[in-house]
């Protein structure tokens, strides 16, 4: 962005364009408050109360709005903002847009507003990614957590790690430059202190893996032999009719992708029953395409016909999916009159997973519902370490990074401290965390990385 654009005053729609009963448009920067005076028929504005009146164009009314004044500091960006609520419609907000920027302002970048919010103090960095993981999560419990670093719970633990590392600094430099007043800390202090610290940092990555994966999502395909249920199974887990189900083994020819929402997204996948040979040309493309699928799925979920047990069919199965993360499950639990034998757990295929026993896989109906419910719940724990409502830091991978960088220079810290190393050395390590630690928030930061975060705001944001 050019120097010169950076706090020039910005508008843009903060609201989806299309049919609704509300469109707001946003502006923000110095001369907010005159651009609206050109265009609004009550513009006297003050502190927290909101004026009704008409945008209007040379005398000629475009709508009947609502405006909200947010003085400075006290607004989203720190800065003079207005929302302008008008009603809902691709070409009255586009209209009083239009209007803005020729009284003065210009169209705002992605993620400008909250770039703003972020340069004037109103938020650390890792409070303004927290508003992109919200606007783009995938599910409502991902939404949950990323409240959490909007109210500062990451920002909070960050500078608590980050003012126990200063005040070692602090003693190390003390000790350091005035040797005549002030004692160099102890090398127990400081192997004890380095400890506690990367434990603190050691917390926080804890959940790196489950807030990757309420970020990014799972793929689970569902594998198995024709006609055991796999369509009827995929249909069940969504609640809806979304896969052709037949008696008649091979119905499913291609590859079927839906989102599931279990508290993580999951991109759930219906395969093409997989066997020797299909009957004919179209089912032997669909199974090769199962069989890319199951190579592709983070986790795959196999079924077997609980009223016929393990076939060779199924053996054959489970040795292509020996080495993949996958959770076992018995369909048509409901047509079962004997429970399978324990003698049948040897059956299994050398290499199969010699740990199975089927006798413990989860007894499914996708005719019933028998036993959907425990699966969700399996699926969620077979790739979440904690349950989302229990997460208590979310981190994205650039974070990730950073705090990986500040355990790594303590932990070369502790090490020079354990061979009582001198102390003017240990400090170059401290200060090195201490700047990873500053990236993480923001608070040395270069420019391409700043814009990089941005760019995967959306417009008005």
């Amino acid at each position: 962005m050019n120097i010169l654009e950076e706090f020039d005053t910005i508008a843009a729609v903060s609201t989806p364009l299309g049919m609704g009963g509300v469109g707001v448009i946003r502006i923000s920067g110095d001369k907010a408050f005159e651009i609206i005076g050109k265009i609004f028929t009550n513009p006297k504005f003050e502190p927290r109360k909101f004026n009704h009146g008409r945008i209007v164009d040379n005398g000629k009314v475009i709508d009947e709005v609502i405006v909200l004044p947010f003085f400075a500091p006290n607004s989203y960006t720190g800065e003079n903002v207005i929302e302008i609520q008008c009603h809902g419609g691709v070409n009255v907000v586009k209209n009083i847009l239009n209007l803005v920027l020729s009284n003065g302002a210009r169209m705002a970048e992605k993620g400008e507003f909250t770039k703003r919010a972020f340069l004037n103090k109103r938020m650390d960095l890792s409070q303004a990614e927290s508003v992109a993981d919200i606007i783009h999560s995938k599910t409502s419990e991902f939404a949950k957590v990323s409240m959490k670093n909007l109210s500062g719970v990451l920002k909070n633990k960050i500078n608590e790690i980050r003012n126990s590392i200063f005040e070692v600094l602090s003693r190390i430099t003390a000790g350091i430059d005035f040797p005549e007043d002030v004692k160099e800390p102890e090398y127990d202090y400081l192997t004890e202190s380095f400890k506690n610290i990367i434990s603190d940092i050691d917390t926080v990555l804890s959940d790196a893996k489950s807030s990757n994966i309420l970020r990014q999502g799972i793929t689970v395909a569902i594998a198995g032999k024709p006609n055991v249920g796999k369509s009827s199974l995929f249909n069940a887990l969504l609640n809806l009719d979304r896969a052709i189900v037949t008696d008649i083994a091979g119905t499913t020819r291609d590859v079927l992708r839906e989102t599931l929402d279990l508290g993580i997204p999951v991109t759930l996948v219906d395969t093409a029953g997989i066997r020797e040979e299909g009957e004919n040309k179209v089912e032997e493309i669909g199974i090769e395409y199962s069989k890319q699928s199951l190579n592709d799925a983070d986790l795959v979920l196999f079924i077997y016909d609980a009223e016929q047990g393990i076939s060779e069919e199924d053996k054959k199965i489970l040795s292509l999916i020996k080495d993949k993360n996958y959770i076992m499950a018995a369909n048509k639990a409901d047509l079962i009159k004997n429970p399978t034998p324990k003698s049948e757990i040897s059956t299994l295929p050398q290499g199969a997973g010699s740990n199975i026993d089927i006798t413990n896989c989860l007894k499914i109906s996708a005719l019933t519902g028998e036993g959907i419910n425990e699966l969700k719940q399996a699926l969620t724990s077979k790739v979440c370490e904690v349950e989302p409502e229990n997460l208590e830091f979310v981190t994205n991978s650039r974070q990730q990074v950073c705090l990986e960088r500040a355990k790594a220079a303590l932990e070369q810290a502790l090490t020079a401290s354990e061979i009582r190393e001198l102390q003017d050395l240990i400090s170059i390590d401290v200060k090195s965390a201490i700047l990873a630690l500053d990236e993480l928030t923001g608070e040395l930061i270069t420019d391409d990385i700043l814009d990089n975060i941005f760019e995967h705001f959306c417009i008005g944001k």
